[in-house]
């Protein structure tokens, strides 16, 4: 049996007008990778908080967000994937200032590999079980 690795995520649901921001890859199906909202890793010494402002910026090319409160954390199994047991700290953003209904975005990796190319749109928040890889766990929260 092989170890699982356990990371520390972040997702953040940035929510406005009842509408939720996710992206998809532009690169793949969505047969393959499915409708996402920002996230990533925590990385070492950071605190989740600055996590998700992070993500959020380096994945949608926009500024101007704030973290409007901590939605809880969920334990995800990401196998068959990889063999990783992800913690996931989900955040409710805000995000000041215009945005289009749709538009291009890519993420860097600070330079550590290709970029990844994304196509950053928002969709109902009723439409939000569609989130792919269980990253729509605490979307009831948001009704609270």
């Amino acid at each position: 049996m092989v170890a699982k690795v356990v990371v520390d995520k972040v997702l953040c649901y940035v929510v406005r007008e009842g509408r939720l921001l996710v992206f998809r890859h532009t690169d793949y199906s969505y047969e393959q990778v499915g409708v996402e909202v920002p996230g990533g890793t925590v990385r070492v010494g950071e605190a989740p908080e600055d996590a998700a402002l992070r993500e959020a910026r380096e994945e949608t090319g926009l500024t101007g967000f704030r973290v409007v409160r901590k939605l809880g954390k969920v334990e995800y199994d990401i196998t068959p994937l990889r063999f990783e047991i992800q913690y996931r700290h989900v955040f409710q953003l805000e995000l000041v200032g215009p945005t289009p209904e749709r538009w291009a975005s890519q993420e860097d990796h600070d330079g550590t590999q290709e970029p990844t190319h994304l196509e950053c749109f928002w969709i109902p928040l009723k439409a939000a079980h569609i989130l792919q890889a269980g990253q729509g766990a605490l979307l009831a929260k948001l009704c609270s």
